[in-house]
Protein backbone atom coordinates (compact mmCIF):
# COMPACT_ATOMS: atom_id res chain seq x y z
CA UNK A 1 0.00 0.00 0.00
CA UNK A 2 1.46 3.69 -1.18
CA UNK A 3 0.42 6.76 0.39
CA UNK A 4 1.23 6.04 4.02
CA UNK A 5 3.88 9.03 4.28
CA UNK A 6 3.48 12.90 4.58
CA UNK A 7 5.79 15.42 4.25
CA UNK A 8 9.19 15.89 2.52
CA UNK A 9 11.49 16.99 5.22
CA UNK A 10 9.55 16.67 7.97
CA UNK A 11 7.73 13.62 7.06
CA UNK A 12 5.26 11.61 9.15
CA UNK A 13 4.94 7.77 8.24
CA UNK A 14 1.77 6.01 10.20
CA UNK A 15 0.61 2.27 10.50
CA UNK A 16 -1.85 -0.09 12.01
CA UNK A 17 -5.69 -0.71 11.38
CA UNK A 18 -8.40 0.25 13.97
CA UNK A 19 -9.20 -3.30 15.24
CA UNK A 20 -5.24 -4.50 15.15
CA UNK A 21 -2.69 -4.82 18.16
CA UNK A 22 -1.29 -1.30 17.73
CA UNK A 23 -1.28 1.65 15.65
CA UNK A 24 1.70 4.07 15.37
CA UNK A 25 4.26 5.84 13.40
CA UNK A 26 8.02 7.31 12.31
CA UNK A 27 8.59 10.85 12.42
CA UNK A 28 11.70 11.34 10.20
CA UNK A 29 13.37 14.62 10.10
CA UNK A 30 12.98 16.12 13.59
CA UNK A 31 16.13 17.84 14.07
CA UNK A 32 18.57 17.08 17.42
CA UNK A 33 17.85 18.97 20.29
CA UNK A 34 14.34 19.75 20.87
CA UNK A 35 12.56 18.86 24.15
CA UNK A 36 9.98 16.69 24.48
CA UNK A 37 6.63 17.72 26.51
CA UNK A 38 5.26 14.73 26.91
CA UNK A 39 2.26 16.08 28.76
CA UNK A 40 1.41 18.10 25.77
CA UNK A 41 1.43 15.20 23.84
CA UNK A 42 -0.81 13.12 25.63
CA UNK A 43 -3.03 16.56 25.90
CA UNK A 44 -3.25 16.95 22.26
CA UNK A 45 -4.24 12.85 21.89
CA UNK A 46 -7.13 13.65 24.64
CA UNK A 47 -8.37 16.23 22.83
CA UNK A 48 -9.01 13.53 19.69
CA UNK A 49 -9.69 10.57 21.88
CA UNK A 50 -13.28 8.64 21.45
CA UNK A 51 -15.86 8.57 24.36
CA UNK A 52 -14.71 12.24 25.73
CA UNK A 53 -17.93 13.39 25.67
CA UNK A 54 -21.64 12.49 25.38
CA UNK A 55 -22.16 13.65 21.88
CA UNK A 56 -18.84 11.51 20.40
CA UNK A 57 -18.66 7.51 19.98
CA UNK A 58 -18.62 5.61 23.66
CA UNK A 59 -15.80 3.92 22.54
CA UNK A 60 -13.15 3.90 25.64
CA UNK A 61 -9.51 4.19 24.23
CA UNK A 62 -6.83 6.04 26.85
CA UNK A 63 -4.99 6.82 23.92
CA UNK A 64 -2.33 6.75 25.82
CA UNK A 65 1.39 6.87 22.87
CA UNK A 66 4.58 4.92 23.89
CA UNK A 67 7.96 5.76 22.39
CA UNK A 68 10.34 3.77 20.86
CA UNK A 69 13.03 5.62 19.44
CA UNK A 70 14.80 9.26 18.44
CA UNK A 71 14.21 10.62 22.04
CA UNK A 72 16.59 10.20 25.00
CA UNK A 73 16.33 11.95 28.45
CA UNK A 74 13.36 14.06 27.10
CA UNK A 75 15.41 15.01 23.94
CA UNK A 76 15.47 14.73 20.60
CA UNK A 77 17.97 12.62 19.09
CA UNK A 78 17.70 13.44 15.28
CA UNK A 79 17.10 10.08 14.84
CA UNK A 80 13.54 8.79 13.28
CA UNK A 81 10.94 8.91 16.53
CA UNK A 82 9.05 5.79 16.58
CA UNK A 83 5.81 5.51 18.58
CA UNK A 84 3.04 3.53 19.25
CA UNK A 85 -0.78 3.61 20.63
CA UNK A 86 -1.90 0.38 21.38
CA UNK A 87 -5.81 -0.35 20.72
CA UNK A 88 -7.73 -0.86 23.69
CA UNK A 89 -11.38 -1.04 23.21
CA UNK A 90 -12.09 -2.98 20.36
CA UNK A 91 -15.60 -4.80 19.69
CA UNK A 92 -14.95 -6.65 16.55
CA UNK A 93 -18.02 -9.00 16.86
CA UNK A 94 -19.96 -5.21 15.89
CA UNK A 95 -18.62 -5.70 12.72
CA UNK A 96 -18.68 -9.55 11.45
CA UNK A 97 -21.78 -8.79 9.53
CA UNK A 98 -19.70 -6.66 7.25
CA UNK A 99 -17.61 -9.63 5.92
CA UNK A 100 -19.11 -10.20 3.11
CA UNK A 101 -21.28 -6.91 2.84
CA UNK A 102 -20.21 -3.14 1.59
CA UNK A 103 -21.70 0.32 3.68
CA UNK A 104 -23.17 2.63 1.58
CA UNK A 105 -20.43 5.59 0.91
CA UNK A 106 -17.92 3.24 3.10
CA UNK A 107 -14.28 2.30 1.71
CA UNK A 108 -15.56 -1.33 1.73
CA UNK A 109 -16.38 -1.70 -1.31
CA UNK A 110 -13.32 0.29 -3.04
CA UNK A 111 -10.79 -1.31 -0.86
CA UNK A 112 -12.02 -4.75 -1.72
CA UNK A 113 -11.82 -4.12 -4.95
CA UNK A 114 -8.11 -2.54 -5.11
CA UNK A 115 -7.05 -4.73 -2.96
CA UNK A 116 -9.02 -8.09 -2.88
CA UNK A 117 -9.03 -8.38 0.87
CA UNK A 118 -9.62 -5.81 3.44
CA UNK A 119 -10.07 -5.62 7.16
CA UNK A 120 -13.47 -5.25 7.95
CA UNK A 121 -13.41 -5.08 11.51
CA UNK A 122 -14.15 -1.10 12.23
CA UNK A 123 -12.56 0.09 8.71
CA UNK A 124 -9.48 -1.18 9.35
CA UNK A 125 -6.77 0.79 7.42
CA UNK A 126 -9.70 3.27 6.40
CA UNK A 127 -10.57 3.73 9.98
CA UNK A 128 -10.36 7.30 11.41
CA UNK A 129 -8.73 5.94 14.34
CA UNK A 130 -5.69 6.35 12.19
CA UNK A 131 -5.41 9.90 12.85
CA UNK A 132 -4.56 9.37 16.35
CA UNK A 133 -1.02 9.24 14.72
CA UNK A 134 -1.04 12.28 13.10
CA UNK A 135 -1.98 14.04 16.26
CA UNK A 136 1.32 12.74 17.78
CA UNK A 137 3.42 14.19 14.63
CA UNK A 138 1.29 17.38 15.15
CA UNK A 139 2.75 18.14 18.24
CA UNK A 140 5.74 17.32 17.68
CA UNK A 141 5.13 19.48 15.21
CA UNK A 142 3.41 22.23 17.19
CA UNK A 143 6.45 21.74 19.33
CA UNK A 144 8.88 23.32 17.16
CA UNK A 145 6.81 25.97 15.69
CA UNK A 146 6.46 27.47 19.33
CA UNK A 147 10.21 28.34 19.07
CA UNK A 148 8.78 30.46 15.93
CA UNK A 149 6.07 31.89 17.89
CA UNK A 150 3.55 30.35 15.32
CA UNK A 151 0.25 29.45 16.49
CA UNK A 152 -2.33 26.93 15.40
CA UNK A 153 -6.01 27.29 16.35
CA UNK A 154 -8.88 25.37 14.62
CA UNK A 155 -12.55 25.86 16.12
CA UNK A 156 -16.16 24.06 14.80
CA UNK A 157 -17.68 27.04 12.63
CA UNK A 158 -20.14 25.26 11.69
CA UNK A 159 -22.49 22.36 12.34
CA UNK A 160 -25.45 20.72 9.81
CA UNK A 161 -27.03 24.79 9.39
CA UNK A 162 -25.45 26.18 12.50
CA UNK A 163 -23.11 28.61 12.11
CA UNK A 164 -21.30 31.67 13.74
CA UNK A 165 -20.91 34.29 11.49
CA UNK A 166 -18.16 35.62 13.50
CA UNK A 167 -14.80 36.00 11.85
CA UNK A 168 -11.72 34.11 13.42
CA UNK A 169 -10.58 37.79 14.80
CA UNK A 170 -13.17 38.23 16.24
CA UNK A 171 -13.74 35.38 18.36
CA UNK A 172 -11.72 34.56 21.28
CA UNK A 173 -10.05 31.15 20.36
CA UNK A 174 -8.79 30.91 23.83
CA UNK A 175 -12.46 29.28 24.82
CA UNK A 176 -12.53 26.53 22.10
CA UNK A 177 -11.65 23.84 24.81
CA UNK A 178 -14.37 25.01 27.13
CA UNK A 179 -17.34 23.79 24.57
CA UNK A 180 -17.53 19.89 24.23
CA UNK A 181 -18.50 21.15 20.51
CA UNK A 182 -15.30 23.38 20.59
CA UNK A 183 -16.94 26.45 18.94
CA UNK A 184 -15.49 29.27 21.04
CA UNK A 185 -19.10 31.56 20.16
CA UNK A 186 -21.15 30.32 23.68
CA UNK A 187 -24.65 30.98 22.24
CA UNK A 188 -23.82 29.24 18.55
CA UNK A 189 -21.77 26.30 20.51
CA UNK A 190 -25.10 25.56 22.72
CA UNK A 191 -27.26 25.34 19.34
CA UNK A 192 -24.77 22.85 17.99
CA UNK A 193 -24.60 20.48 20.77
CA UNK A 194 -28.44 20.33 20.89
CA UNK A 195 -28.53 20.03 17.35
CA UNK A 196 -25.94 16.93 17.58
CA UNK A 197 -28.19 15.52 20.67
CA UNK A 198 -31.14 15.60 18.22
CA UNK A 199 -29.00 14.32 15.28
CA UNK A 200 -27.88 10.95 17.93
CA UNK A 201 -31.34 10.57 18.84
CA UNK A 202 -32.35 9.72 15.57
CA UNK A 203 -29.84 7.51 15.13
CA UNK A 204 -28.64 9.86 12.46
CA UNK A 205 -25.46 11.60 11.30
CA UNK A 206 -24.53 15.27 10.43
CA UNK A 207 -21.57 17.37 8.66
CA UNK A 208 -20.19 20.92 9.40
CA UNK A 209 -17.49 23.21 8.79
CA UNK A 210 -13.90 23.80 10.89
CA UNK A 211 -11.98 26.93 10.42
CA UNK A 212 -8.27 27.10 11.05
CA UNK A 213 -5.88 30.31 11.56
CA UNK A 214 -2.03 30.14 11.47
CA UNK A 215 -0.49 33.37 12.71
CA UNK A 216 2.86 34.66 12.59
CA UNK A 217 3.85 32.60 10.13
CA UNK A 218 6.94 34.10 7.98
CA UNK A 219 6.94 35.84 4.67
CA UNK A 220 8.00 33.46 1.89
CA UNK A 221 6.78 29.81 3.26
CA UNK A 222 5.56 27.87 -0.51
CA UNK A 223 7.18 26.26 -3.14
CA UNK A 224 5.70 27.40 -6.40
CA UNK A 225 4.53 25.82 -9.05
CA UNK A 226 3.28 22.62 -7.37
CA UNK A 227 4.23 22.98 -4.23
CA UNK A 228 2.97 26.08 -2.90
CA UNK A 229 1.46 26.31 0.18
CA UNK A 230 -2.47 26.39 0.36
CA UNK A 231 -2.18 23.14 -2.49
CA UNK A 232 -0.13 21.38 0.37
CA UNK A 233 -2.74 22.24 2.96
CA UNK A 234 -5.45 21.15 0.96
CA UNK A 235 -3.67 18.35 0.35
CA UNK A 236 -3.46 17.94 3.99
CA UNK A 237 -6.75 18.23 4.95
CA UNK A 238 -8.31 16.12 2.22
CA UNK A 239 -6.61 13.09 3.48
CA UNK A 240 -8.27 13.51 6.73
CA UNK A 241 -11.52 10.95 7.35
CA UNK A 242 -14.86 12.30 5.84
CA UNK A 243 -13.70 15.91 4.37
CA UNK A 244 -15.29 17.23 1.43
CA UNK A 245 -13.86 20.60 0.90
CA UNK A 246 -11.23 22.79 1.36
CA UNK A 247 -11.10 27.11 0.70
CA UNK A 248 -8.40 29.09 1.70
CA UNK A 249 -9.28 33.01 2.45
CA UNK A 250 -12.29 34.23 0.79
CA UNK A 251 -12.86 30.87 -1.19
CA UNK A 252 -16.03 30.15 -3.41
CA UNK A 253 -17.53 33.40 -2.15
CA UNK A 254 -14.82 34.92 -4.29
CA UNK A 255 -16.33 33.78 -7.59
CA UNK A 256 -18.98 36.75 -6.61
CA UNK A 257 -16.65 39.25 -6.44
CA UNK A 258 -14.89 41.95 -8.91
CA UNK A 259 -11.54 42.29 -8.37
CA UNK A 260 -11.76 45.68 -7.20
CA UNK A 261 -13.42 44.32 -4.48
CA UNK A 262 -11.50 41.34 -3.66
CA UNK A 263 -7.60 42.80 -4.07
CA UNK A 264 -6.32 43.19 -0.87
CA UNK A 265 -4.78 46.79 -0.75
CA UNK A 266 -1.29 47.26 0.67
CA UNK A 267 -1.22 49.60 3.90
CA UNK A 268 2.51 52.23 3.44
CA UNK A 269 4.55 51.51 5.68
CA UNK A 270 8.56 53.17 6.57
CA UNK A 271 9.58 50.01 8.46
CA UNK A 272 12.70 48.51 7.11
CA UNK A 273 13.91 46.20 9.73
CA UNK A 274 14.31 42.42 8.65
CA UNK A 275 11.45 41.28 10.70
CA UNK A 276 9.02 43.54 9.20
CA UNK A 277 6.45 42.88 5.99
CA UNK A 278 3.87 45.40 4.61
CA UNK A 279 0.21 44.82 5.72
CA UNK A 280 -2.73 44.78 4.17
CA UNK A 281 -6.21 46.76 4.53
CA UNK A 282 -8.24 43.60 4.05
CA UNK A 283 -6.74 39.58 3.86
CA UNK A 284 -9.20 38.06 1.29
CA UNK A 285 -5.87 36.36 0.08
CA UNK A 286 -6.14 33.88 3.53
CA UNK A 287 -1.85 34.95 4.08
CA UNK A 288 -0.95 33.36 0.60
CA UNK A 289 -0.73 35.36 -2.59
CA UNK A 290 1.17 32.97 -5.38
CA UNK A 291 1.37 30.21 -3.23
CA UNK A 292 3.59 31.80 -0.68
CA UNK A 293 3.06 32.94 2.44
CA UNK A 294 2.88 37.12 2.97
CA UNK A 295 2.87 37.34 6.53
CA UNK A 296 -1.02 37.90 7.24
CA UNK A 297 -2.86 35.21 9.23
CA UNK A 298 -3.31 32.13 7.11
CA UNK A 299 -7.31 30.59 7.61
CA UNK A 300 -9.11 28.43 5.88
CA UNK A 301 -11.79 26.32 5.89
CA UNK A 302 -12.63 22.37 6.03
CA UNK A 303 -15.64 20.78 5.03
CA UNK A 304 -16.50 17.31 7.20
CA UNK A 305 -19.33 15.04 5.69
CA UNK A 306 -21.70 13.39 7.55
CA UNK A 307 -20.19 9.99 9.25
CA UNK A 308 -21.53 7.42 6.96
CA UNK A 309 -22.86 4.97 9.33
CA UNK A 310 -26.10 5.76 10.14
CA UNK A 311 -28.60 3.78 13.03
CA UNK A 312 -30.96 3.01 10.44
CA UNK A 313 -31.21 0.39 7.95
CA UNK A 314 -29.96 1.16 4.17
CA UNK A 315 -30.18 -1.09 1.09
CA UNK A 316 -26.98 -2.18 -0.13
CA UNK A 317 -25.07 -5.08 -2.19
CA UNK A 318 -22.78 -7.59 -0.94
CA UNK A 319 -19.42 -9.31 -2.57
CA UNK A 320 -21.58 -11.26 -5.21
CA UNK A 321 -23.89 -7.59 -6.04
CA UNK A 322 -26.89 -8.91 -4.71
CA UNK A 323 -29.16 -6.23 -2.89
CA UNK A 324 -29.17 -6.52 0.68
CA UNK A 325 -30.91 -4.60 3.69
CA UNK A 326 -27.99 -3.44 5.95
CA UNK A 327 -28.39 -3.05 9.86
CA UNK A 328 -25.40 -1.16 11.16
CA UNK A 329 -23.99 -1.90 14.27
CA UNK A 330 -21.28 -0.74 16.69
CA UNK A 331 -20.20 3.04 18.08
CA UNK A 332 -20.31 5.71 16.04
CA UNK A 333 -19.84 9.53 16.19
CA UNK A 334 -22.80 11.65 15.30
CA UNK A 335 -20.84 14.17 14.19
CA UNK A 336 -17.35 14.29 13.97
CA UNK A 337 -16.47 17.83 13.87
CA UNK A 338 -15.36 18.07 17.66
CA UNK A 339 -12.73 15.69 17.74
CA UNK A 340 -11.71 16.57 14.10
CA UNK A 341 -10.44 20.12 15.28
CA UNK A 342 -6.97 18.89 16.87
CA UNK A 343 -6.45 16.60 13.52
CA UNK A 344 -7.17 20.02 11.50
CA UNK A 345 -4.31 21.79 13.64
CA UNK A 346 -1.89 18.61 13.10
CA UNK A 347 -2.44 18.31 9.37
CA UNK A 348 -1.40 22.33 9.65
CA UNK A 349 1.56 21.73 11.47
CA UNK A 350 2.93 19.04 9.64
CA UNK A 351 2.64 21.39 6.26
CA UNK A 352 4.09 24.53 8.45
CA UNK A 353 7.15 22.71 9.59
CA UNK A 354 7.90 20.98 6.49
CA UNK A 355 8.21 24.30 4.50
CA UNK A 356 10.19 26.04 7.47
CA UNK A 357 12.10 23.65 6.91
CA UNK A 358 12.60 23.78 2.67
CA UNK A 359 13.03 27.54 3.34
CA UNK A 360 16.19 27.34 4.40
CA UNK A 361 17.63 25.93 1.78
CA UNK A 362 16.39 28.75 -0.54
CA UNK A 363 18.80 31.18 0.91
CA UNK A 364 22.62 31.37 2.40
Amino acid sequence: MAGNSFGQIFKLTTFGESHGIAIGGVIDGCPSGLKIDFEFIQHELHRRKPGQSHITTQRKESDTVEFLSGIFEGITTGTPIGFIIKNEDQKSKDYSHLKDNFRPSHADFTYESKYGIRDYRGGGRSSARETACRIVGGAIAKLILQHYSITINAFVKQVGEIKTNKNFDELDLSKTEKYIVRCPDEATAQQMINYIEEIKKQGNTVGGIIQCVVQNAPVGLGEPVFDKLHAVLGHAMLSINAVKGFEIGSGFASVTKKGSELNDIFIPSNQKTINSFPKTITNNSGGIQGGISNGMPIYFNVAFKPVATIMHSQDSINKEGSKINLEAKGRHDPCVLPRAVPIVESMAALVMVDFLFMSKVNKL
